[in-house]
């Protein structure tokens, strides 16, 4: 009985490291959107400095290309946008390892006394 639990604590012990793996991975993506919200925010309020006399130029491989003031300001709000909506997700599946992890903790303690109950009975009969 005692080696089917020990099995059965590993198990749970392997998902538990998953859970934990997994929300590691989570969060460190949404730190990276949270580092281009704020750089996102500061390119949008420069060009809401600007106005329709200054040239906005775009990065596209090792060219500059000349582009509107209006289509840059609207392409920086839709990818505030994206990103907003992105560390939302991130958030809710975040919440999700959460609770999977805490319902892991619970069956590892569980699993634990079970088995600590079984070696006090092989204990006591020895």
């Amino acid at each position: 009985m005692a080696e089917a639990l020990q099995k059965k604590l590993q198990g749970e012990l392997e998902k538990y490291q998953q859970v934990q793996k997994d929300l590691s991975k989570c969060m460190t993506a949404r730190q990276k959107l949270e580092a281009q919200l704020t750089e996102n925010n500061i390119v949008k309020e420069e060009l809401d400095l600007l106005d329709s006399s200054n040239s906005v130029y775009k990065l596209i491989g090792p060219v500059l290309v000349k582009q509107d003031t209006g289509e840059a300001k609207a392409t920086v709000g839709k990818r505030l946008d994206y990103i907003a909506g992105e560390i939302k997700r991130y958030d809710s599946q975040m919440q999700e390892y959460e609770k999977k992890s805490e319902q892991q903790r619970e069956t590892l303690a569980r699993l634990q006394q079970e088995f600590q109950k079984a070696q006090a009975k092989v204990a006591a009969k020895a």
